[in-house]
């Protein structure tokens, strides 16, 4: 995905093409959003078959590149950043902002950049969180055999043997 992200012909997006920049940069947002949801409601469900470990962390990791694209095309817009001038900025950028680190080295200016931050945090906060949330939770029941709400082992339940057995 990130080898993607870098090799994408990115700067065709941006101020030259508003339309299809916002266009791609929400139907992209919603869809992670909505297979995340999915996957999320599969852990809590306990459904068999699922392999959140796979889904939930690609997808986490789609939607950082998502916001890195839109932060890089926007870059391109004058007034927007300050500081903000590669691929790599863009990435940094949104680690930084994920993490709640702020350096302050590149900040959002403009008013749509600005946005996009918020969309961000709020992104993160709702549905990164929960992906994170439901992987950890999967993760100690998958090590512990602990966890389900009813108290019981979902395992021994379904009559699946757990990994020590």
């Amino acid at each position: 995905m990130t080898a993607a992200y870098f090799l994408l012909p990115l700067e065709e997006l941006g101020p030259d093409r508003p339309g299809v920049s916002w266009t791609l940069f929400a139907l992209a947002l919603v869809s992670i959003a909505v297979l995340l949801l999915f996957h999320v409601r599969d852990v809590l469900t306990e459904r068999p078959g699922t392999r959140p470990g796979i889904a939930l962390p690609l997808l986490m990791c789609l939607s950082v590149l998502v916001f890195s694209g839109a932060y890089h095309a926007l870059g391109r817009e004058p007034g927007q950043f300050t500081g903000l001038n590669t691929r790599i900025d863009a990435l940094y950028f949104t680690v930084v902002t994920l993490a709640t680190v702020g350096y302050g080295d590149i900040a959002p200016k403009g008013q749509s950049a600005r946005v996009v931050a918020i969309l961000q945090i709020l992104y993160s906060f709702v549905f990164l969180t929960a992906a994170a949330t439901a992987l950890s939770r999967r993760l100690r029941i998958r090590l512990t055999g602990h966890g389900r709400a009813d108290g019981t082992d979902g395992d021994r339940q379904a009559g699946r043997p757990r990994p020590h057995d």
